[in-house]
């Protein structure tokens, strides 16, 4: 072989090991359920074409004050609350306003019902008056709510026991409340007193999506629409800020996000986790499953799902009581926060944990024993666990 030729050999296996070498520099794509964010399965093209428009309203659309943002708010857009949809940070935290007793409505003329802490240029943002009940909330992730609208009122109260009558020390109970003008019942809907029963929000104050999203783009933005048209800082009517199909894309978006996918389900330890977690009754209120009745978004009929929650308001103790209430909540009791996705909390939230409804908690075990009120006796089997036992709850925990 002549030297020319043996040149260009070597050329040849540098240039293929170089290609090798790079590609073994590229990450690989993140599993499927190392991801919170994303369509779920099974949309038509045409539902497939909305999420993709809900996504870029929610994510991309950074309200300024030409656009309509304040003049007092909290954030300047959905995603900056909830990156990658996952839960937020504390320096996310909302101040929600409140009274001593259920069923009564935030006092307007002091700037409920939600303390708005920035504002644009020329304007002065809210402090929180001396003595006012308050509550702090960190972003909720916002993945699966889909499949927690389209469960039946009736699922929720199947879960039910305010009197306690097994006697498990378990007694949640729903939160009926006041509808919005545009709120639209469906046949599931089963009102007590021209109240409904609200499932999302740290104390269950929205009773569905379109609710959740139109109280969010008003108190946290600033940005007024056809659904309320009353700014917060003035509280006069105006024209809308933001258009209807847009709230409506939102909606869509949020309702089709896919369900957070549990990893490592076949994990020996991960298994054995979640037999001690059954075992000390923290299933009594976080429930594992449900399976959704027939929608109007066929991807999200008849799916069983995994959120671990009731959706039903608990006592939780005085040491989790911040002294304010929403719709029929008492200031001790708390929804149930949907455990699914848990173990990817960290992914927004800075590589850190922040759990319970103020990010008080730095990890999951602290959160357990923060536990108080119905939860005494299941936080209290926990810590009474061994370390292997404990250990085996927390990565079960972990891989939710």
């Amino acid at each position: 072989m002549t030297t020319r030729k043996i040149q260009s050999v070597c050329a040849v296996l540098l240039l293929v090991a170089a290609i090798y070498s790079c590609d073994s520099l590229i990450p690989e794509a993140p599993a499927e359920s190392d991801l919170l964010d994303g369509p779920t399965e099974g949309l038509s093209t045409s539902e497939q074409s909305r999420f993709l428009k809900g996504d870029i309203a929610f994510n991309d659309e950074v309200f300024t004050p030409e656009s309509g943002l304040g003049p007092v708010f909290v954030a300047n857009s959905c995603g900056s609350c909830h990156a990658g949809d996952g839960k937020g940070h504390p320096f996310t935290t909302l101040t929600r306003f409140g009274q001593t007793q259920p069923n009564t409505a935030p006092d307007f003329s002091i700037g409920g019902p939600q303390l708005q802490n920035r504002a644009i240029p020329g304007f002065e943002p809210e402090t929180l008056p001396s003595g006012v009940p308050s509550m702090d909330f960190t972003p909720p992730a916002v993945t699966g709510l889909g499949f927690l609208e389209a469960l039946t009122d009736q699922q929720i109260l199947d879960n039910a026991d305010p009197n306690d009558s097994d006697g498990d020390g378990i007694s949640g109970v729903p939160n009926y409340i006041n509808p919005p003008s545009y709120f639209i019942p469906k046949p599931f809907h089963q009102p007590v007193g021209g109240q409904y029963i609200g499932r999302f929000g740290k104390k269950a104050a929205a009773i569905d999506l379109l609710h959740q999203t139109v109280g969010a783009y008003n108190q946290d933005m600033g940005v007024t629409s056809t659904f309320n048209p009353i700014d917060p800082h003035t509280g006069l009517s105006t024209d809308p800020e933001v258009s209807d199909q847009t709230i409506r894309d939102v909606v869509f978006y949020l309702r089709t996000l896919k369900a957070p996918i549990q990893r490592d389900q076949n994990n020996p330890e991960v298994i054995r986790g979640k037999e001690v977690f059954m075992s000390i009754n923290c299933s009594s209120c976080h429930v594992p499953s449900f399976t959704t009745p027939q929608s109007d978004i066929e991807a999200l009929s008849n799916k069983n799902i995994f959120p671990y929650s009731d959706l039903l308001l608990h006592d939780m103790g005085p040491g989790l009581d911040d002294g304010a209430t929403e719709g029929s909540a008492e200031t001790f009791e708390w929804r149930t926060p949907p455990l699914w996705g848990l173990g990817l909390a960290p992914e927004s939230q800075g590589g850190e944990f922040f759990l319970m409804h103020d990010g008080r908690a730095k990890s999951i075990q602290e959160a357990i024993e923060l536990h108080g009120g119905e939860a005494q006796q299941s936080r209290d089997e926990f810590v009474a666990l061994s370390d292997s036992d404990k250990q085996a709850v927390l990565k079960f925990l972990r891989s939710l």
